[in-house]
C-alpha cells in the first residue's frame, strides 16, 4: 500500500477534492486534520522546504488573520511568519500532500495527480461539476 498523507480541512472544497482523487487511486491516507493537529516548527518547515517554496507561498491571505496580524508586510522574515501560521493554523494553505514522489500544496486539486505513484480507477469530478478523470480513468485537460 502506497503511503500518502494529506494536511486535510474538511470545511475546504480543493481539499476534499484532493481527498477523493487519493482515493480514487485506491489508496486511504493518512488524514492530518492540520487545524486540529498542527504541524510542528520543524514538520512545517520541512514541509515547505520539500514543496519548493517560500514561507510566504504557504501562507492563506484570503483569511481573517492575514489582515489583522498585518502578514502582508514585507518586513515580517519567515519566522514571524512561521510564527502566525503556528498560532493560528487557519493561516496554512491546502491542502499538502505527501507522497513517494514528492510533496504538493495541492492548489487547484488536480495537482495532486502529479505526484500519485498509482493511476486513477475510475472517473472522477469535482465538487463544481469539473470533470477531471474520465472513464478510462485518464486525466482531462482543459
Amino acid at each position: 500500500m502506497t503511503d500518502i498523507t494529506i494536511y486535510h480541512n474538511p470545511g475546504c472544497g480543493t481539499s476534499r477534492n484532493t481527498l477523493a482523487l487519493i482515493r480514487n487511486s485506491g489508496v486511504e491516507p493518512t488524514i492530518i486534520l492540520y487545524l486540529e493537529t498542527p504541524p510542528t516548527r520543524d514538520e512545517l518547515r520541512k514541509l515547505i522546504t520539500e514543496m519548493g517554496i517560500s514561507v510566504r507561498d504557504l501562507l492563506r491571505k484570503n483569511t481573517e488573520p492575514y489582515e489583522t496580524l498585518g502578514l502582508a508586510s514585507a518586513q515580517l522574515d519567515d519566522e514571524a511568519l512561521l510564527d502566525a501560521m503556528l498560532a493560528h493554523p487557519v493561516l496554512i494553505n491546502r491542502p499538502i500532500v505527501v507522497t513517494p514522489l514528492g510533496t504538493r500544496l495541492c492548489r487547484p486539486s488536480e495537482a495532486v495527480l502529479d505526484i500519485l505513484p498509482d493511476p486513477q480507477r475510475g472517473p472522477f469530478t469535482k465538487e463544481d461539476g469539473e470533470v477531471v478523470i474520465d472513464e478510462k480513468g485518464q486525466r482531462v485537460r482543459a
